[in-house]
């Protein structure tokens, strides 16, 4: 592979484009996680790639977390959405409103189409690993990351942190991402850096080419 300038822009659409290469992950869905600390990015990142490709679904894990299940949320979203997504059925699920601390005021629709974006922290916790065809990790220090998330939330969301990040402290603990991440992504001032990530070696990647996969995009 040609060696690459450091922070070298990607265009998303050219992401887009090799996600849409790898072969379905759940179903006749490719579900790509994009995973990270609070406040590095990928709801940005997920919005942008969604876009670029065509308006793909985004399963935002802030809907189904909860103020008393900020990482127990699992068997939920294997019911509601990985389940039906593997049959090729549209997924529906209740949405928490962390206003009025309950699930149901909402409820959303998924469609398996040929992508699908789960984005948020614990996108690609082992559960879920099984059903990804790629996973996206945000390059950003932690530390960095919250710092970027309070003073987006401001000073009527510190006791929320202050909770927070021993949660996510422990759980990344317990159940890291990174080590699995197929992509790190880096937010540059002007778009983003994508670079083959620790686990270039797992199954999913070995249906592409180190030169056309999501991992080594240039």
């Amino acid at each position: 592979m040609t060696a690459q300038p450091p922070h070298t822009p990607v265009p998303l659409s050219r992401l887009a484009h090799s996600l849409l290469r790898l072969p379905p992950s759940c179903g006749p869905v490719r579900l790509v996680a994009v995973d990270g600390h609070a406040g590095s990015g990928k709801s940005t990142l997920a919005r942008g790639l969604a876009g670029a490709l065509g308006g793909a679904p985004v399963l935002r894990l802030d809907d189904i977390a909860s103020h008393d299940e900020l990482f127990g949320w699992t068997e939920r979203l294997r019911r509601q959405v990985i389940v039906p997504l593997s049959r090729g059925e549209t997924a529906h699920y209740e949405t928490y409103d962390w206003n009025s601390r309950r699930f149901g005021a909402e409820t959303r629709t998924l469609p398996p189409a040929p992508v699908v974006l789960i984005e948020g922290v614990g996108a690609g916790r082992r559960t879920l690993r099984p059903f990804l065809a790629w996973l996206l990790w945000m390059e950003l220090p932690r530390d960095e990351a919250w710092g970027r998330g309070r003073h987006r939330d401001g000073a009527a969301q510190s006791d929320f942190w202050d909770g927070w990040e021993p949660a996510e402290r422990r759980h990344f603990a317990d159940d890291p991402s990174r080590p699995f991440a197929q992509s790190l992504v880096r937010q540059l001032r002007e778009g983003y850096e994508v670079l083959p990530g620790p686990d270039v070696t797992a199954t999913q990647s070995q249906s592409v080419t180190q030169s056309d996969g999501p991992g080594a995009v240039r």
